[in-house]
């Protein structure tokens, strides 16, 4: 789980607190449409994800954006992720200065018109 350290504690926690309550949730009318938590970078592209949820093996729930001007809402393996190299080295981070203002289905609607994320 190498992958953890991208992101900060209290972002690490509030994922996996979104995760649990909306487990239950899932394909109910009553499904949480949650403000993103974080946003995640590739610094050498356009890879961006904005998440809400996280599950104990890595599995994240958010707005992926790999740079192809198909943002899309969906789950995405942080272990895939963290797995990405760039220029010496470089992997996947966290916008530490980052804090949502909309909820996820809104970014996605505004991703969707642009062509990508603008977050």
């Amino acid at each position: 789980m190498e992958w953890l350290s991208v992101f900060t504690p209290e972002a690490a926690q509030r994922l996996a607190e979104n995760h649990k309550e909306q487990l239950p949730l899932k394909g109910t009318s009553r499904e949480r449409d949650f403000q993103p938590v974080c946003k995640l970078f590739l610094p050498w592209t356009a890879g961006t994800w904005l998440l809400t949820e996280l599950d104990d093996d890595g599995l994240a729930f958010g707005l992926c954006d790999i740079g192809h001007g198909m943002p899309e809402i969906g789950y995405v393996s942080m272990d895939e992720i963290y797995a990405v190299k760039g220029p010496g080295g470089l992997r996947v981070e966290q916008d530490l200065h980052w804090q949502a203002q909309h909820t996820l289905s809104q970014y996605a609607a505004q991703a969707r018109s642009a062509g990508y994320i603008r977050a």
